[in-house]
C-alpha cells in the first residue's frame, strides 16, 4: 500500500485538508484526512508537502482532444515513438488522452487506427509501471473527421471529407478494433443522423461540431443520441439572435456538455468566460486541440496530411497567408490557469473542468477523479496551478 499526503487534495467536487490517499494495486482505495484515519505501519508514505509547500493532490487531467506534441503527431508517430509523447503529456498533468484523428485519406486513417489501436491495447495490458517509464495512457480514439461540413472545415483537407455512411462509420470502427471512444460529426450532412445513432447505439461519444447546423438539426442530433460539442465556437455557424444554430444548442442544451480551446488565441478570454458562464461547472470541458508543435519551438511540423507553422503561440497552416488556425500548442496545465485568469472560477472548478467533466464526457468511468476504485492517476499542483509531479497507476 502507497498512501499519499499533501496539503489539500480535490476529488475534484470535494476538498479535503490534510487528506492522506490510499493506493493499492494502481488504484485508490480510500481517501480521507489525517484526523479521520490513521497510517499503516506496513504502508509506504509519500509526504509532498515536505518538498512543496501548499501541495494540491487533484485528478490526473483528462484530455479527449489533442493531435500530437513534443514533435510527433499521432496519425503518423510509431508504436516505438508514442512513448515520447506520453512523457511529455506527464510533465503538464496529463495522465490519460484521446489521440485524435484529422481528415485524409481513408486507406492512411484506417492505417493510422490500427497503431493507435495497438498502442491503446499495450497500455492497458500493462499493469506494472516503473519510475522512469511513467508515462500518459492513450485511453480511446476520437475521430475528428471525415464526416465533417465543407463549409466549417477548419483546415480539414476538401478532398478528404466524405458524407456519413453506416459502411464508412462500420470501415472505421474495425480500422480503431472498438477503441473509437469519441466521433466529431455535423449534424446537417445526409446520413448523419443515422450514423449518431448507430455511433451512440455503441456507446460512442458523438460530439456535434465543424459544422452550419441549424438549432432545430443539432436537436435532431441530440435526440438521436449526441452529447457533446467540439470546440465551442470554432468551426461552427455563428450565433444569430434570430437563428442561433449550433452555437444556441451546445451553449444552452442540458443535455451537452461543450468543451473549448482556451488558450486566448482560438476564443478570447471574455468569450471563455461566457461559455464557462453557460455551461457551468458540470458540463464544460477543457481540451488542448493540440499539435506535434506543443512543447517545440517554432517552426513547421505535420498534422495528420497538413503542414503547419507554428510562430509567437499560433499554430497556422504553412505557406498560407490569411492565417487561418490549425490546431493549437497549447498544453492542459496551461489551458487550467488560463481558465483562472480569464473568469471568476478556482483553481479547484478549473481542474473539475479538465478531469471528471472530461472523463464524464467520454464515458471513462474510472478516470478524472479522486475516488475509492478509480485508477491512482493524480497531478501534484501548486496553488497557482503549476505541475510538480504526475503520478499513474499509483507511480510517480
Amino acid at each position: 500500500m502507497i498512501v499519499f499526503c499533501a496539503h489539500r487534495l480535490y476529488t475534484p467536487r470535494e476538498e479535503i485538508l490534510n487528506p492522506l490517499l490510499f493506493v493499492e494495486d494502481g488504484r485508490i482505495s480510500a481517501v480521507s484526512s489525517r484526523a479521520e484515519r490513521e497510517i499503516p505501519q506496513n504502508a509506504t508514505l509519500i509526504d509532498f508537502n515536505r518538498d512543496f509547500p501548499d501541495a494540491i493532490l487533484a485528478p490526473g487531467f483528462v484530455d479527449i482532444h489533442m493531435h500530437g506534441g513534443a514533435g510527433l503527431d499521432v496519425m503518423r508517430a510509431s508504436h516505438a515513438e508514442l512513448p515520447r509523447l506520453n512523457k511529455f503529456l506527464t510533465t503538464h498533468g496529463v495522465t490519460g488522452y484521446f489521440p485524435t484523428t484529422v481528415a485524409a485519406p481513408l486507406d492512411q486513417t484506417c492505417a493510422a487506427l490500427e497503431r493507435i489501436a495497438e498502442a491503446i491495447e499495450a497500455a492497458q495490458g500493462s499493469h506494472a509501471i516503473h519510475g522512469e517509464d511513467v508515462q500518459a495512457l492513450p485511453l480511446g480514439i476520437h475521430l475528428e473527421g471525415p464526416f465533417l461540413s465543407h463549409k466549417r472545415r477548419g483546415v480539414h483537407p476538401p478532398e478528404n471529407l466524405v458524407e456519413p455512411t453506416l459502411e464508412i462509420f462500420d470501415r472505421l470502427w474495425q480500422a480503431a478494433r472498438g477503441h473509437v471512444r469519441m466521433m466529431t460529426i455535423a449534424p446537417e450532412l445526409p446520413g448523419a443522423i443515422e450514423v449518431i445513432a448507430e455511433a451512440a447505439r455503441r456507446q460512442v461519444c458523438v460530439s456535434i461540431g465543424h459544422s452550419d447546423a441549424v438549432m432545430e438539426i443539432s436537436r435532431a442530433a441530440v435526440r438521436a443520441g449526441a452529447r457533446h460539442a467540439t470546440h465551442t465556437f470554432n468551426a461552427m455557424r455563428p450565433l444569430d439572435h434570430r437563428e442561433p444554430g449550433i452555437l444556441g444548442e451546445a451553449l444552452t442544451s442540458e443535455q451537452l456538455s461543450a468543451d473549448i480551446i482556451a488558450d486566448g488565441i482560438h476564443v478570447a478570454p471574455e468569450v471563455v468566460k461566457l461559455f464557462l458562464r453557460a455551461k457551468g461547472i458540470e458540463r464544460a470541458v477543457l481540451i488542448t486541440d493540440a499539435t506535434a508543435a506543443a512543447g517545440m519551438p517554432d517552426g513547421t511540423y505535420q498534422l495528420g496530411p497538413i503542414q503547419v507553422e507554428v510562430k509567437n503561440g499560433r499554430c497556422t497552416i504553412a505557406g498560407e497567408l490569411d492565417g487561418k488556425l490549425a490546431g493549437s500548442v497549447l498544453t492542459m496545465d496551461r489551458a487550467v490557469r488560463n481558465v483562472t485568469q480569464f473568469s471568476h472560477w478556482s483553481l479547484q472548478d478549473a481542474i473539475g473542468a479538465a478531469t471528471l467533466n472530461a472523463a464524464r464526457a467520454a464515458g471513462l468511468a474510472h478516470h478524472g477523479q479522486l475516488t475509492p476504485g478509480a485508477e491512482a492517476n493524480i497531478v501534484v499542483l501548486n496553488p497557482d496551478g503549476n505541475v510538480r509531479r504526475t503520478i499513474v497507476r499509483g507511480v510517480a
